[in-house]
């Protein structure tokens, strides 16, 4: 049973996600990722760091790197798709969050979960089309990747970017990844990004701040 004080803040941050789903945050500016989809080699260093960053047990994993290979001989191919959370301008997990416990940071839309209030109800693992929340049986609740934010705060960059020794994945406001005026390893001259890649929801659904150099296999071109 939780404590008086526990359920006094629980319906507090009630009242304010009932709020937020009206009046959703417009952050300040809006951090992303990009991912060359092609030049990654599949080394799962991002993996393994942020499992370390954030003590996660054997199963659940905020960041994954997913294989893709197909085509029959002699015109094979295979790449890599990397994606975590993609802290959408529309995330679909926090309006289904029962206890508030799903924020979206007003000053650069990284969206986080206050551990201190989630019940492990799942909601949001199944209103994710990216399936990017996480539960953590050993401790009842759902967490996700937060882009590190403590790192952030601090002038830096996410573990998993850290770790990356192909400089194939890097993060920066998503607009000016998009228009390619971000500087970034994780993108060569001439090259174009895609917001959506095969196989993965349509970014229409929640507008997620991410985008690919992809494989011309797996590239799916905006309407």
């Amino acid at each position: 049973m939780a404590k008086k004080e526990d359920t006094t803040k629980i319906k507090e941050a009630i009242k304010r996600v009932k709020r937020e789903i009206y009046e959703p945050v417009v952050p300040d500016m809006q951090l992303g990722f990009i991912h060359h989809n092609v030049d990654c080699i599949g080394c799962r260093a991002c993996e393994m760091a942020c499992k370390d960053k954030n003590g996660l047990p054997p199963g659940p994993r905020f960041r994954r790197v997913m294989y893709v290979e197909g085509g029959t001989y002699p015109n094979v191919f295979a790449y890599k798709v990397n994606m975590s959370c993609n802290h959408c301008a529309e995330p679909a997990c926090l309006p289904t969050c029962p206890t508030g416990a799903i924020f979206k940071r007003k000053k650069d839309g990284i969206v986080d979960i206050d551990s201190s209030l989630c019940i492990g109800c799942r909601r949001c693992e199944a209103a994710c089309p990216f399936g990017a929340p996480q539960f953590i049986p050993e401790q009842n609740i759902v967490s996700k990747c937060n882009m590190c934010v403590d790192e952030i705060d601090a002038g830096r960059k996410p573990y998993c970017v850290m770790a990356c020794m192909m400089r194939v994945l890097d993060i920066g406001p998503i607009d000016k990844l998009v228009d390619g005026s971000q500087k970034t390893m994780a993108r060569h001259e001439g090259e174009s990004v895609v917001r959506q890649v095969k196989n993965m929801a349509s970014p229409a659904l929640t507008n997620p701040s991410i985008v690919f150099i992809a494989h011309s296999k797996g590239a799916v071109q905006d309407d």
